[in-house]
């Protein structure tokens, strides 16, 4: 038996091979190397995983479900579980790329649930995102809140993932546990996200841009803690369960520039900008239902985070800037 993980050589993908692998798991990641940023860095992250064990490796587009198939040459029922985490990220480019969103996102999705239809995968573990509650003000966010309201074209194209979930458990029994993961940080982070932007303009003296007035709060949750709540999905027979996964407190963004200079050593030179489409004022994790379903318990506050973050970073060298 094996797991399928899509997008296994991104960022999450790749600490959830490692942690798979150190299990002793047999695994099988698809990949299509997506240019959103360098491909280079995603194969330094299957580098990283590889030293827990040997994985198989199929580059192509999950969406393509015939080569998909075909190349991986499994028999039914010889997959225990699929894990989707392949998509194109980032609330604020899809607000100027909306049909190749709708298109990656939920055209992936789809591709994912019928390869697992097809291999009659008993499970399936889909990667969703806090953006789906949209411009909420309430917190912290529970799973029972409406989610009809996204603000950026990613944030539709997960919800829209999350209803093609339902669907499919309900025509084929496939147990379905859509995740939603809070703003996860961590080594090898995408270039393009906060924190791993934020430490590398602090560390060189260049201006960081501040999107607001600073007081724009994430819940941002270690990757790590991401890594264990996916884990425990893969043991719990869910029907189709709604899951948040995030730390459970939301930092302000002005908090956050803080604790990373603390981390980083020096202070941040701040370039004031207008708040941008796509973003929301909060994001905070009800983990009431992670605790009791997954056994869910964040270990890595922010500030610890951080400072693994930033060791991490300057580890590597030139490339921790990238």
């Amino acid at each position: 038996m094996t797991l399928i993980v899509s997008g296994g050589a991104g960022f999450l993908g790749s600490h959830l091979l490692e942690a798979l692998l150190a299990q002793g798991r047999s695994v099988t990641v698809i990949d299509n190397f997506d240019p959103f940023y360098p491909a280079e860095a995603k194969r330094r992250n299957l580098v990283e995983a590889h030293r827990a064990g040997d994985f198989r490796l199929l580059e192509a587009d999950i969406g393509d479900v015939d080569r998909c198939l075909a190349a991986l040459a499994l028999k039914p029922a010889e997959v225990e579980a699929l894990v989707h985490l392949a998509a194109r990220p980032g609330p604020r480019p899809s607000v100027r790329e909306p049909q190749l969103y709708v298109r990656l996102n939920v055209g992936g999705t789809a591709g994912a649930l019928e390869l697992a239809r097809r291999l009659e995968v008993p499970r399936f573990i889909f990667a969703s995102s806090s953006s789906v509650y949209g411009a909420r003000t309430e917190v912290p966010f529970r799973e029972d809140d409406p989610a009809v309201a996204p603000v950026s074209p990613y944030a539709a194209t997960k919800r829209a993932g999350e209803l093609l979930c339902y669907t499919y458990h309900v025509l084929t029994g496939m147990s379905v546990v859509a995740l939603r993961f809070f703003s996860a940080y961590g080594p090898r982070q995408r270039p393009d996200m906060a924190i791993a932007q934020f430490v590398s303009l602090i560390d060189r003296g260049m201006p960081v841009p501040v999107y607001g007035d600073g007081s724009a709060s994430r819940d941002h949750t270690y990757v790590s803690d991401i890594v264990a709540g996916v884990v425990a999905s893969l043991g719990v027979e869910a029907g189709y369960e709604v899951v948040n996964l995030g730390d459970s407190r939301a930092v302000r963004l002005d908090e956050l520039v803080a604790l990373i200079e603390e981390s980083v050593g020096k202070r941040a030179r701040i370039d004031r900008r207008p708040a941008q489409p796509g973003d929301v004022p909060v994001t905070c994790a009800d983990i009431t239902k992670a605790r009791r379903l997954l056994g869910y318990n964040p270990q890595v506050p922010i500030a610890e985070g951080l400072r693994r973050y930033v060791a991490w970073y300057r580890s590597q060298g030139s490339q921790g800037g990238r």
